[in-house]
């Protein structure tokens, strides 16, 4: 399909002086209609009127400059822009009838752009349904949409000062020059076109007005250049390129704003393994510093929620693929023995919380142990497990850890450590241990087990959150065994439940 054919119409703005914005209804019935603002891919209730003798009138000294929609609560609703061009809007139209092509604007240089703007794409979209339904003639077709790419360059090009302009050209797709060739036509740069299109992606979009966030087609931009299309989705690539257009901003406009919010939101709710880095690196950069500073950017949240949302980040951020997590130092169930993680020679280590009395714990522990004696040992991979053998759980943490033949390193913090360490927590620090070891579910997050960090050689994380198969899996295809016989197939696990 044409791309032209794909350019949405929604959004709201940011500054304006419309003193009224007027709906002549005819046949429709004396009911409340609202007024809905978009937000991106959002939209929210702005305002609310009765239709009373056919009008529908609003305030609008109450809304900002942009796109918004008249709604009919459960049934129809039509689109279209307040300006700070228009000093009113006024616009007629038939509820039977009701859409851009049918509106009649009285009031409103603005939204008579734009509703010819739409009524151009109705048409080009009928040529095309024609065309597609009389043998789909690819010359006719091409013919159509080189038409319609000039009708929306033109416009866009000649209505710049209006904000239908700038929202029709965001949708513009960049011209991409021929790739450079040799004397011999051999391709200089065979990803030219691709390393081109990606640096110039956001060409047609005028980040300097703020206004232009709250279209839908902005969002799906964004969502666009940071899918698997445009680049590999790898916390450090993505973080390069958030980082580089973030600094393309205003630090203090609603863009600004919109992008961080942005990926940070995108990034804290992703799936795939190690995206936490991406909101937590970009959080430790912009939301962060100066906390508690009028100057901090963070302008948008109230300081009590910005200093939670902090320090979550700061926790986190020893945790994130490709860092190395705190040290932990704990002793095995003799209090006589400590193991430390950092000490720990290994080519590969999984690093284990567990809880004897958690039901998933119970099914996944004695899992690790046979992974463990029948495979990885050999490898030169390691377990380091800790346990909670606090109270009651010490003895039960011992009985399972003989029970299920735990034979790689197993510390938690005992019985003994806890109630010495309740008087006086120094005496083991730096000493014996650390206050991360003491506190390792604060600050290694486990508020569930159990909890897996995958680590290389160097202690750094390599893999997180993973189930006993995608560990298999993972250590198989790092140490060259891809197609060894899997004693815990991911095919064949149960959806983990914590």
């Amino acid at each position: 399909m044409s791309k032209w054919l794909l350019i949405i119409f929604i959004g709201i703005s940011c500054s304006g002086f419309a003193q009224q914005i007027k709906f002549k209804i005819t046949n429709a019935e004396d009911e409340t209609v609202y007024l809905i603002r978009h937000f991106g891919n959002k939209k929210y209730m702005a305002d609310t009127a009765k239709i009373v003798n056919n009008f529908a009138i609003f305030d609008g000294k109450k809304h900002k400059d942009g796109m918004m929609s008249l709604y009919f609560p459960g049934k129809k609703s039509l689109d279209f822009i307040k300006s700070s061009l228009d000093k009113e809007v006024e616009i007629h139209l038939d509820y039977v009838t009701m859409g851009p092509e049918t509106a009649d604007v009285k009031k409103s240089e603005e939204n008579k752009l734009f509703y010819a703007y739409l009524k151009e794409l109705v048409k080009g979209n009928r040529e095309r349904s024609q065309i597609q339904a009389s043998g789909n003639d690819e010359a006719k077709l091409k013919e159509l949409n080189d038409r319609m790419k000039a009708y929306i360059t033109k416009f866009a090009n000649d209505n710049e000062r209006f904000l239908t302009g700038k929202f029709v050209k965001m949708g513009i797709e960049i011209d991409v020059p021929q790739a450079p060739r040799n004397d011999d036509g051999s391709l200089v740069d065979s990803n030219f076109t691709f390393i081109y299109y990606r640096a110039h992606f956001f060409d047609n979009v005028e980040f300097k007005d703020d206004r232009l966030v709250n279209f839908a087609i902005f969002e799906q931009r964004l969502d666009l250049y940071f899918s698997d299309q445009m680049m590999l989705q790898l916390p450090d690539t993505i973080l390069f390129y958030g980082i580089d257009l973030i600094e393309r901003l205003d630090k203090k406009s609603n863009m600004f704003q919109f992008v961080l919010t942005y990926l940070v939101q995108k990034y804290d709710k992703s799936k795939i393994m190690g995206h936490d880095k991406v909101w937590v690196m970009l959080a430790v950069r912009y939301f962060c510093p100066n906390l508690g500073n009028p100057s901090n950017l963070i302008y948008w949240l109230q300081p009590d929620k910005l200093q939670t949302f902090c320090e979550r980040a700061d926790k986190l951020r020893h945790l994130v693929v490709g860092v190395r997590p705190h040290n932990l130092s704990l002793p095995d169930s003799t209090n006589n023995r400590w193991y430390s993680l950092y000490d720990l020679k290994a080519e590969y280590t999984i690093l284990y919380f567990w809880d004897p009395e958690c039901g998933h714990c119970k099914k996944e522990t004695p899992k690790i142990a046979r992974l463990y004696n029948e495979k990885m040992k050999a490898r030169g991979v390691e377990v380091f497990a800790v346990g909670k053998a606090t109270g009651e759980d010490f003895e039960k943490w011992k009985a399972f850890i003989v029970e299920h033949n735990m034979t790689f390193i197993n510390v938690a913090i005992t019985n003994w450590l806890y109630e010495q360490a309740t008087k006086d927590p120094w005496q083991f620090i730096p000493k014996y241990t650390n206050v991360q070891s003491l506190q390792y579910q604060e600050y290694f997050d486990v508020v569930a087990n159990p909890k897996v960090f995958l680590l290389d050689k160097d202690k750094k994380i390599i893999g997180k959150n993973l189930s006993i198969g995608q560990i298999e899996e993972f250590l198989d295809r790092l140490q060259g065994f891809a197609d060894a016989p899997k004693l815990f197939p991911v095919a064949e696990e149960e959806p983990q439940e914590h």
